[in-house]
């Protein structure tokens, strides 16, 4: 691992790296649980991984913490080398534009988001602070370069403010928010959480405690943000030694006021437990459950979801039909499918849609900018060019947000690789559908023999998964990986009905 802190430095290092895709994590620093989940996952889906440490004086105000917030720059840099960081980036002030206080702002350049976002929520009380993160993080996109940054979504307010700045200044980076880790009792894992006396973080529970209260409410039928504030407020006031500063119920995109939830919204709140500023956010949907199913090949995904979308009258989400559909779709316009520039104008914009078919026995019809071509995207010339198409990022990151939007609905199952980490990473129901090597063997002998292939050896099919399994973790695009959070279900010795029925009870367990 690299600890460099001149852009000079790091821009000489990556120079040569470009063909790799770049994972950036920014922080600062004092490094904890929910950094390495960032860093975890930049490093899963990424080919090398830069994470800043840099304490950003820009969007701290005159009276608060600057000068008392955690540095740790050793303990950060060994925790990074033992995850397997390629590069540090410790920049000091002076190296990154700015003077050493919030005042510097009027002697530098500053990126200014919308007021509309910046004014509300910790705006409102923190004036200048996402200037000042927009500010650096801008600087960090283009010093870096990164294909992707990470961001947490405890940080809500910081999170849609960075992606409307990526929008609207066409920055070419992915940003990918990762869950809230908390601690065993709840309360969201940050930095300032040392600053906590022991009695005070017993007492910091009752923040997720409250949220949590809203969210059974919201899920029995509550919509109006006006009692589910006063649902928070009841159960913070059980504490008295908390202190709130706002509690408010906005749009987690636009930040815009709720009055009542139609289909999403943020609920977030900032509080005081002694001198120790707290902030923490729960977001409530009005939707259908969504089960997103990952595991290896082989394990019997497709044909569980299946059964089990039809089981459960829920839509399933066939990504491998929505990956064909393009490739027919590039295929019809005679640009060459390996000419991605090409690809990436005819795929912004597409419109793919899936129709349940009346039986089971048929397969869901597929449309593409209004066309139906569910029999047309299952011919051999297009099964030779769907790997093509579906290995190109700009592929890649539009039908994940085709698929996003559907998952917005709800009611949908879908299975892959990186379902449940990357598409849908707030699902209801995770599962991570796996077996052995060995069994996926098994199976994989008994269908190639059903077929008449009697020279296939079994011992030849185990070191063929085995190196699919490993070549399917380490791939740049969509990595297999199973998400904290899924249930994983080992079919060794399972029927379909069986793993069916097991999906079906916990399903049934959200209710």
């Amino acid at each position: 691992m690299l600890l460099l802190s001149t852009i000079a430095e790091l821009r000489s290092h990556l120079a040569n790296k470009r063909k790799q895709t770049i994972g950036l994590v920014p922080t600062m620093g004092a490094l904890h649980a929910g950094h390495v989940s960032l860093i975890k996952r930049a490093i899963a889906q990424n080919e090398l991984v830069v994470v800043s440490i840099f304490v950003n004086p820009l969007q701290f105000t005159p009276t608060e913490d600057l000068e008392q917030y955690p540095r740790q720059l050793e303990r950060d840099c060994q925790l990074c080398q033992q995850l397997g960081v390629d590069v540090v980036f410790a920049p000091t002030g002076e190296e990154m534009g700015i003077a050493g206080d919030a005042a510097s702002q009027t002697s530098t350049t500053t990126v200014v988001p919308p007021a509309a976002m910046t004014s509300v929520l910790c705006g409102k009380f923190r004036p200048g602070h996402f200037q000042g993160v927009a500010t650096i993080v801008t600087k960090l996109f283009n010093i870096v370069q990164p294909d992707r940054a990470y961001f947490g979504e405890k940080d809500a307010q910081q999170l849609a403010i960075i992606r409307r700045l990526v929008k609207d200044l066409n920055i070419p980076v992915e940003i990918k928010a990762c869950p809230i880790v908390r601690e065993s009792s709840g309360l969201a894992l940050s930095s300032r959480n040392q600053y906590l006396t022991p009695t005070e973080k017993e007492r910091s529970a009752v923040i997720y405690r409250s949220l949590q209260q809203a969210q059974q409410a919201f899920q029995a039928g509550e919509k109006k943000a006006q009692r589910l504030l006063d649902i928070v407020k009841q159960e913070l006031a059980s504490v008295a030694e908390v202190e709130i500063q706002y509690i408010e119920l906005v749009h987690p995109e636009t930040l815009e006021f709720l009055n009542e939830i139609e289909t999403k919204g943020l609920l977030a709140i900032a509080c005081y437990v002694g001198s120790t500023r707290l902030i923490d956010n729960i977001v409530l949907y009005q939707r259908q459950p969504i089960i997103a199913i990952d595991g290896p090949a082989g394990a019997g995904k497709s044909t569980v979801t299946r059964k089990v979308a039809q089981e459960l009258g829920l839509l399933y989400l066939d990504t491998g039909a929505m990956y064909r559909a393009v490739t027919w779709l590039v295929m019809q316009s005679g640009m060459a499918v390996d000419n991605e520039e090409a690809v990436a104008s005819i795929v912004q914009g597409v419109n793919i849609d899936l129709v349940p078919a009346n039986s089971s026995n048929l397969p869901d019809s597929v449309y593409i900018n209004g066309k139906e071509v569910t029999q047309a995207i299952r011919t051999p010339e297009v099964t030779a060019n769907v790997s093509t198409i579906a290995a190109q990022a700009t592929v890649r990151r539009e039908l994940v947000k085709i698929q996003q939007r559907w998952g917005e609905r709800g009611g949908v199952i879908a299975e892959g690789r990186d379902i449940g980490t990357n598409v849908f990473p707030h699902a209801e129901l995770k599962i991570f559908l796996t077996a052995s090597a060995a069994e996926r063997a098994r199976r994989r002998l008994q269908d190639l023999r059903e077929r008449g292939h009697q020279d296939i050896e079994l011992e030849q099919l185990i070191q063929d998964i085995q190196r699919r399994d490993e070549q399917d973790s380490n791939r740049s695009i969509a990595p297999l990986q199973k998400a904290a959070d899924a249930i994983e279900i080992i079919t060794d010795g399972l029927t379909v009905k069986q793993v069916t029925a097991k999906i079906m009870e916990l399903y049934a367990q959200l209710k």
